[in-house]
């Protein structure tokens, strides 16, 4: 009996499988796509069905080659690239370049242990034609908007630059809080608050409450002279209780992860970039060498939005709460969560292969990193399966005078799944101190001390700025884009500036506001954020089959068409006319604007050219502008230039100190510093009294220049 051959995507993956099946199978990887459209033309026929023209990926074809000698003789190829829309266009052009024909077959693990690769071995299925199909489509439709869109960007505003189907909508949303916060009007509100005690009480036990009602209207203090009135008139008031209300409240777990909610909570928790996170969660899948066990997948395939989970995978962790923490902790029946509707549900959520394989065991073989993100896929798994938080949420109502305060707190009665893991929380989304405190065992009637009595001062605030993690929430909630291209959209945007981070939340630049505005003036349908969520669902149609992928496409670019070269025709040159910024020019006081020369950007004055006042900058971490102010290079008299007698400077580049000659351009002669230089330096040496040195090291160009240059 011949070998059967599985093909996979990357080298680790290969390495982990191998482990599991023995002598009659061969293992290979592609290292990830081997065919895709060629990077320097469109490579789709616009005028023939949307034809795509399929290369060979530059670097790939030794990979290629390899695949083609290993499928020789052997009687069924496993095509086990990744379980999604990548992973099947990869399968389907190594099966259409290699000719396999009968002998290919599909093959889905969405774990990498022993019993999820035999499974799916056992279970073999044909190449996906719809999966593909809408693999397909997303790429072409991709390639028509970024090759089309991003040339008249280079015309406009400078080369470089790129736009995108999803990445422009994300920039969009993001351009659009940071507008929604410069015209926010921030308004002036004031509290009256009280420090409280029980007169029976340690004066340490103290508890808050905060005035809600006075003289039977609901307040609203709007300046530092009602609070104060209203603190005076109750200072010397009684202060009882006068309601004290109790409710039982659950709080129920959370499900386990997919992929948009494990990039929002490593991005709140460990701080890490939407694109580390998916890296690492993808090691993690792949295979860990456990030591003398060898390489083990840990985890479940990591890109899905679905929050189904294996039936044996509910029953191992059940049975693990049951002995760890106690039937209390343990449901009735397993916690099962509704999947929505545009979930790929063939895929599990993320959780561990085997619950028995805790974070601790396995510390010694992972990185920090890995070790993070592995905890926390693998608390929130035991966590989904476990009884809710029990606890009573307090109300009470505290009269004095004409004055009713209240305070709420509550107190835990069972922390059920909390004992494992609770969430991290967004800003907007933090509670605040009148929440979840404790208080005491108050009863109707009681007097109370009162400690301290104050006004304060506050102010309405605007939405923050996003965050990675709230991004991707946005983004998701409104249907834009898919969990699995978040990463790709959010590295895309950062790299080009258009957004920087600052203090970790996203703040768009100058550049990235201007490519925004010019993007929604000549392409408003793409930037609609309505129009690209429905067409996510289009595209969703065609993986189930009831969307022609060639359809979609035609639709689609009968109006984009039209656009394109109306919008070439008509959006204006920033090229030309520059980006404004807010920085006045220093010699004449006009304004500044952002332009692009050979050297890249720089600032030049609107007014020129009768004002030729132009200066280097760079983005701050904090997005602002800041000008380079330009360093006087140290002229040295006293080192000659061994060409045309001239004395050397000391200059700066990016790779550090050099000597240049002061006749520069007419004499380019450059060398390396003089460790005489830096020992000058330490004995305050290195005057012009100084005898001339001669320089001993090695020329790098010495040339002189005479003329234009």
């Amino acid at each position: 009996m011949s070998k059967s051959l599985i093909i996979v995507e990357s080298p680790a993956k290969a390495k982990t499988l191998k482990k599991y099946l023995g002598k009659d199978y061969d293992v290979e990887a592609s290292s990830g796509h081997l065919i895709d459209l060629p990077t320097g033309e469109l490579g789709v026929d616009v005028e023939n069905n949307f034809e795509p023209h399929y290369v060979v990926i530059k670097g790939k074809k030794k990979y290629l080659n390899n695949l083609a000698k290993a499928v020789n003789g052997v009687e069924k190829v496993y095509l086990a690239s990744d379980p999604d829309r990548e992973g099947e266009a990869i399968a389907w052009h190594i099966a259409k370049r290699l000719k396999l024909n009968d002998k290919a077959y599909r093959v889905l693990i969405y774990e990498i242990t022993e019993k999820g690769v035999l499974d799916s071995l056992k279970n073999p299925t044909s190449l996906s034609q719809d999966r593909f199909e809408a693999q397909q489509a997303r790429r072409i439709l991709d390639r028509l908007v970024g090759y089309q869109v991003s040339p008249i960007l280079w015309k406009k505003v400078r080369r470089g630059l790129s736009a995108g189907r999803v990445q422009s909508v994300a920039l969009r949303i993001i351009v659009q809080r940071e507008r929604e916060i410069e015209n926010f009007k921030s308004e002036e509100y004031w509290t009256v608050e009280s420090r409280l005690k029980r007169i029976a009480d340690d004066d340490k036990e103290f508890f808050e409450a905060m005035l809600t009602k006075y003289d039977g209207q609901k307040v609203k203090i709007n300046n530092s002279d009602q609070a104060n009135s209203i603190v005076e008139a109750i200072r010397n008031e009684r202060f009882s209780v006068s309601s004290v209300e109790k409710k039982e409240r659950q709080r129920n777990t959370l499900p386990p992860f997919i992929t948009s909610t494990l990039q929002q909570e490593v991005s709140r928790k460990v701080r890490f970039s939407v694109k580390k996170t998916m890296a690492i969660a993808q090691r993690l899948y792949e295979g860990i060498e456990l030591g003398d066990e060898g390489p083990m997948g840990l985890i479940t395939y990591m890109r899905t939005d679905s929050v189904r989970i294996a039936d044996h995978a509910i029953g191992e962790g059940r049975s693990y709460i049951t002995e760890k923490y106690g039937m209390e902790y343990l449901p009735k029946r397993p916690n099962l969560f509704k999947v929505k509707k545009s979930a790929q549900d063939a895929h599990e959520a993320i959780r561990p292969t085997s619950i028995l394989k805790t974070p601790d065991s396995v510390k010694a073989f992972l990185t920090d990193e890995q070790f993070q993100i592995y905890k926390l896929i693998w608390k929130r798994f035991i966590a989904s399966q476990m009884n809710p938080v029990v606890y009573d949420q307090t109300t009470v109502d505290i009269v004095a005078g004409k004055a009713v305060l209240r305070s709420t707190g509550s107190i835990v009665k069972f922390p059920g799944f909390s004992v494992v893991y609770m969430e991290g929380k967004e800003e907007e989304e933090t509670k605040d101190k009148w929440e979840n405190k404790k208080l005491p065992d108050l009863t109707v009637g009681e007097e109370l001390n009162l400690l301290e009595h104050e006004g304060k001062q506050h102010f309405t605030q605007p939405s923050p700025r996003y965050t990675e993690s709230s991004l991707v929430k946005e983004l998701e909630e409104k249907g834009i884009g898919r969990p699995s291209t978040y990463a790709t959209i959010l590295s895309t945007i950062e790299e080009r500036e258009y957004v920087v981070k600052e203090k970790n939340k996203l703040k768009p630049t100058v550049l990235g506001r201007s490519v925004n505005d010019l993007l929604i003036e000549g392409f408003p349908e793409i930037m609609d954020i309505q129009f690209t969520a429905e067409m996510e669902e289009k595209l969703d149609k065609v993986e189930d089959g009831n969307v022609n992928w060639v359809d979609l496409l035609t639709n689609f670019y009968r109006g984009f068409s039209s656009r394109l070269g109306e919008a070439e025709s008509s959006m204006k040159s920033l090229r030309k006319e520059g980006i404004p910024t807010p920085i006045e020019c220093s010699d004449c006081g006009a304004t500044m604007t952002i332009k692009w020369g050979k050297r890249g950007e720089f600032l030049s004055c609107s007014r020129y050219p009768e004002c030729k006042n132009a200066k280097k900058f760079e983005y701050g971490s904090d997005g602002e502008i800041k000008i380079i102010e330009e360093v006087v290079p140290e002229v040295r008299p006293d080192i000659v230039c061994d060409l045309c007698g001239k004395p050397m400077a000391v200059r700066k580049s990016r790779y550090g100190k050099f000597l240049g000659c002061t006749g520069y351009p007419g004499c380019r002669n450059i060398k390396r510093i003089d460790s005489v230089i830096e020992d000058e330096k330490v004995s305050g040496k290195g005057s012009g009294d100084n005898k001339k040195q001669p320089f001993k090291e090695k020329t790098y160009k010495s040339k002189i220049v005479s003329g234009e240059q």
